[in-house]
């Protein structure tokens, strides 16, 4: 017989993975409390939006809402809480507050944390509902703004910023924008998108620092240059929010690592979301994916480890997306680096591509631009891992 389900849960993060797992737990028939801590003050909401339509104005913080009108998931949600240690041979999660938090099973659940620059007024990060709202408030036509990185953050900031009708320009340190999800190939006509709308795009220029003394003035590059900015906004990447782990015992060597269904070696303690690396059967190795899709649905199948006692690692491969100048791009599969890619609809200079990646003649990825119906096609034919058995 399979192990009785906990009698109680304990989810630490309240945002995506945090929601999904709650929701999950009670959509699949679990009677038992669950608790969620949440580093922020907000309840959950969704953070796609902040680099798109809340930053253009166009959605309020109603409208980010990841709770349905009237869904009551029988929380007992505390928020604005910080964990700072986790006991995980007694489940026991400490916060700054002084109180220690207990249940039969723990969920990590706590995200990632931008990386941030410091420096003076209007240099800003995208990351939180609050730091959305700061940068809408700066975003005046014919102001300059400067965006460090060439992301997916990155180019949807640049994207909004010039629809507002700011000039802007993008750094990028890399030689290709989104060389290492996409290739080169593939990276070069995303990144083109930038030319197209009127966006100047910097490669191959590494950053030395941010200008100004009580308000930004410019951004330094590392041979001296000078891009002059009214306002910057970095976009340079998330770490797993696992420094709290530190001293816990378990492998933090990729963010949280997890089996394949998110367990992690530590009895009763799992993991989901943008702070945990899931072992991928096609991979071969932890996999960490930033992505919503991912936090969305894996918490599903942790839900069915936590209740059944084993569960199917997740049957479709990484997926994501990103709006930018009105075009979609779209991608799923795992690129390993050595695959062939080919255009195979559409044609780059019109934004509009659909290109899939080939490794040993078999398709393992593939990418769209405005290419919507093709892409979910050719997204289902992926080939998926065989299941494996869970291992709580």
């Amino acid at each position: 017989m399979p192990p009785a389900p906990p009698r109680s849960v304990l989810v630490v993060g309240a945002g995506l993975a945090g929601h999904a797992t709650a929701q999950a737990l009670r959509r699949q028939g679990y009677d038992g409390r669950v608790t969620v801590l949440g580093d922020e003050t907000e309840r959950p909401y969704d953070r796609t939006p902040l680099t798109k339509e809340f930053l253009a104005g166009r959605v309020g913080t109603d409208d980010l809402r990841l709770e349905a009108d009237g869904e009551d998931l029988d929380v007992d949600w505390h928020l604005g809480v910080h964990a700072v240690a986790l006991d995980p041979a007694r489940r026991v999660v400490s916060t700054g507050d002084g109180r220690e938090w207990t249940a039969d099973a723990v969920v990590l659940a706590a995200g990632a944390r931008a990386r941030r620059l410091t420096g003076p007024a209007g240099l800003h990060t995208v990351r939180t509902v609050a730091d959305s709202a700061a940068l809408r408030g700066e975003l005046v036509p014919g102001a300059r703004l400067v965006v460090i990185g060439a992301g997916w953050v990155g180019a949807e900031v640049a994207s909004t910023a010039a629809g507002l009708g700011l000039d802007v320009t993008v750094l990028e340190a890399a030689a290709t924008p989104l060389a290492g999800p996409l290739g080169e190939e593939m990276g070069t006509v995303v990144a083109g998108l930038h030319a197209r709308h009127g966006v100047t795009l910097r490669c191959g220029v590494p950053v030395a620092g941010v200008q100004g003394t009580d308000r930004v003035t410019g951004v330094e590059l590392a041979d001296g240059t000078v891009v002059p900015a009214d306002v910057v906004v970095a976009g340079i990447g998330a770490a797993p929010a696992v420094d709290w782990l530190v001293g816990s015992g378990l492998d933090l060597s990729a963010g949280v690592v997890c089996s394949a269904v998110g367990a992690t070696d530590a009895p009763g303690v799992y993991a989901v979301g943008d702070c945990s690396a899931w072992f991928d059967p096609v991979l071969g190795r932890p996999l960490r994916v930033e992505h919503w899709t991912d936090a969305r649905e894996r918490p599903a199948v942790l839900a069915r480890l936590l209740l059944e006692g084993r569960a199917d690692p997740p049957p479709r491969p990484p997926y994501f997306w990103s709006d930018q100048y009105g075009v979609r791009v779209q991608f799923a599969g795992r690129r390993h680096g050595d695959e062939t890619v080919t255009v195979e609809a559409g044609d780059p200079a019109d934004a509009s591509v659909l290109a899939v990646y080939r490794r040993h003649g078999e398709p393992v990825a593939v990418l769209g631009m405005n290419q919507t119906k093709l892409f979910t096609r050719l997204r289902r034919s992926l080939a998926t891992p065989q299941p494996v058995p869970a291992v709580p």
